[in-house]
């Protein structure tokens, strides 16, 4: 409960630093936040040529490419940024965290709250691609009443961003590798999550390795958006089961180790 009310104390300053790290972000940019929505639209287009022809007709289950590319895109791109950002939060603020008295734990967790707004208004891309392709494809998205649960995976996606953002903002502090050492993972992460293939697509013999795939809790969270936005249906429950659990638990290790260890971080910064 302390730590809850000092949490609800600097309240208006954790939104003065997601609000001036959202500005920072577009600072000297012409186009400034409409980077938000441009840059996803980019980004999906160029994959879609690169990866349409392989992986876009081979499934008779892949109801819209695009759509399904964009929102695996979309998710993994949260993920990555919001966790890079919020693991460099403590070195970025050094200056300040040295003169001025501020719970630690406010840097990383603002970054990923800013990462997270600028996330939301990128949304509004997959929101023209379903409006789009609804009316004027013959390739249509599946909309249901199901659209209304995916927000649940995104609020999920939010938990694990928060609790990976904390475990990495302590690591980096200590270990300045683990910087390079996760650009590494998050390339490994992109082609182990399914963002332009199907997992059936793969004809993956081996059991053990399908199995490694599916443990990858951004598995679970895509799949489970892209059953309410694109499919159309109910998601498999024990997507939601693993992905809750695995990111309540990363949560709950990323806080111990920041508590444990954020007296030290002057002595590093």
């Amino acid at each position: 409960m302390k730590y809850l009310k000092n949490f609800y104390k600097y309240r208006y300053l954790l939104y003065e630093i997601v609000r001036k790290n959202i500005k920072l972000q577009y600072r000297n940019s012409v186009l400034g936040v409409f980077w938000t929505f441009l840059q996803p639209l980019l980004t999906t287009l160029v994959l879609i040529m690169v990866f349409g022809g392989v992986f876009g007709n081979k499934s008779a289950s892949m109801v819209n490419y695009p759509i399904y590319l964009l929102c695996g895109r979309l998710i993994f791109e949260f993920y990555t940024q919001s966790t890079k950002r919020a693991m460099r939060s403590i070195r970025n603020s050094a200056s300040v965290i040295k003169k001025v008295y501020v719970p630690k734990y406010i840097y990383p967790i603002s970054n990923v709250i800013s990462t997270f707004v600028t996330f939301l208004i990128s949304l509004l891309v997959l929101v023209c691609f379903i409006v789009f392709f609804y009316f004027f494809s013959d390739k249509q998205p599946h909309i249901t009443p199901y659209i209304f649960l995916s927000p649940i995976p995104i609020v999920i996606l939010l938990i694990l961003c928060l609790g990976v953002g904390l475990l990495l903002s302590t690591l980096e502090v200590f270990f300045k590798d683990v910087e390079y050492l996760y650009e590494v993972f998050c390339t490994l992460l992109f082609y182990i999550t399914p963002i332009f293939y199907q997992v059936e697509q793969l004809h993956i013999d081996s059991k053990l390795f399908r199995m490694a795939l599916m443990a990858n809790p951004l598995y679970s969270i895509t799949n489970m958006f892209r059953s309410c936005v694109l499919f159309g249906e109910m998601f498999n429950m024990n997507w939601l089961y693993y992905s809750l659990g695995f990111s309540l638990l990363t949560v709950l290790i990323g806080l111990w180790a920041f508590y444990k260890n954020q007296d030290k971080f002057i002595l590093h910064i």
